[in-house]
């Protein structure tokens, strides 16, 4: 478990508050160290990989009695007094031979890390390739290739290494990237192989491109691909798994002032905002409507309403046949009434 500090004044608290995460955090920087005894081919691999890495990389030529595995101690020292989260560590001896270990550091404490052998027979430096090379702080493009890596098993290897070398080869953080400025891809290929004396055992090819891109009369150009340099095979060994305590706390994001998602609202496949309004029962009744003369209903009148409620509590209504009788009869006392007005009428005054 990480362990809470607690500041004594304003001094300590506000350089808590810097080491605290933020919303848009700094760009990983790597430290590269040696121990006390390295061979030439790995000096010279970690000199091509340090070249890949800056200007995000710090290179100390010091040697160093360290053992991760045993103690971790000292790497934890150099990434807090160096506030620097990636460690690349090479050795070599007998039982290890030409040995790179990767490891990442979270709050000044070691999150995990693995341990690769570099396969001496197919390894070459970058100064042993020629051409011209990127330039410094150029964001490379990583390809992943083979089975291994896609593996739901968080602590095989090839999960860890593909975890650990995304952090450690993707650079700074940009939204947008100009098409110009992808110039290198570094691409690791998964793979198991027999061996000889050691039997089964896992390795990870490292290749570096460069990428050219040429005339081909056509809108899209013509992608060409220059091995660059350095080419490495690793030979998976130990590895360390982080504690899932400390690393669901390294992956909690920072709050940030952005606007939550409202409720009910949504945006659909051409941008527009459609929205969801949830309406309560409505009352006819007490609807408010237009005040027609014809529609309003004189003093005596009966409410249509309450003789509605009535008509549905058991009030018998009038069969069909006696409606028609009694709208026969009014059609014939309005003809009545109607030929008796006209006969008035006509009728003349006798003459006196």
């Amino acid at each position: 478990m990480l362990r809470e500090v607690k500041p004594k004044n304003k001094r300590t608290a506000r350089a808590l508050a810097k080491r605290a995460p933020q919303p848009n955090e700094n760009p990983k920087t790597t430290l590269f160290l040696r121990s006390t005894t390295t061979s030439s081919l790995i000096n010279s691999l970690v000199t091509g990989i340090y070249t890949l890495k800056r200007p995000l990389a710090q290179r100390f030529t010091k040697k160093n009695t360290i053992h991760p595995f045993e103690d971790p101690s000292s790497l934890e020292f150099f990434s807090q007094k160096n506030d620097t989260s990636l460690l690349c560590f090479s050795s070599h001896s007998k039982k290890r031979p030409h040995c790179i270990t990767f490891v990442r550091c979270f709050d000044g404490r070691i999150l995990d890390m693995i341990e690769c052998s570099v396969q001496q027979n197919t390894a070459r430096p970058l100064s042993q390739f020629g051409g011209p090379k990127c330039r410094v702080g150029t964001k490379p493009l990583l390809s992943f290739s083979g089975n291994q890596f896609e593996d739901p098993d968080p602590s095989n290897k090839f999960v860890v290494a593909k975890s650990i070398f995304l952090d450690f080869f993707k650079g700074e953080e940009t939204k947008e990237v100009d098409v110009e400025g992808l110039q290198m891809m570094i691409s690791f290929t998964g793979m198991e192989k027999e061996g000889e004396d050691t039997g089964k055992c896992d390795l990870i090819l490292m290749r570096v491109w460069r990428i050219i891109t040429k005339r081909s009369g056509q809108k899209v150009p013509r992608v060409e691909l220059e091995e660059m340099g350095p080419r490495i095979d690793f030979r998976l060994g130990r590895t360390k798994e982080p504690d899932q305590s400390v690393l669901k706390v390294a992956l909690k994001k920072a709050k940030t002032t952005e606007a939550r998602p409202k409720k009910n609202i949504e945006t659909d496949l051409i941008g527009d905002k459609v929205g969801r309004i949830h309406i309560g029962n409505q009352d006819l009744g007490e609807m408010q409507t237009r005040k027609m003369k014809g529609l309003k209903r004189s003093r005596g009148s009966p409410d249509p309403l309450e003789s509605d409620s009535a008509s549905n509590s058991g009030v018998d209504l009038a069969s069909d046949a006696e409606m028609s009788r009694a709208e026969d009869g009014i059609v014939q006392d309005q003809a009545h009434f109607a030929k008796e007005d006209m006969h008035s009428r006509t009728k003349r005054p006798k003459k006196q």
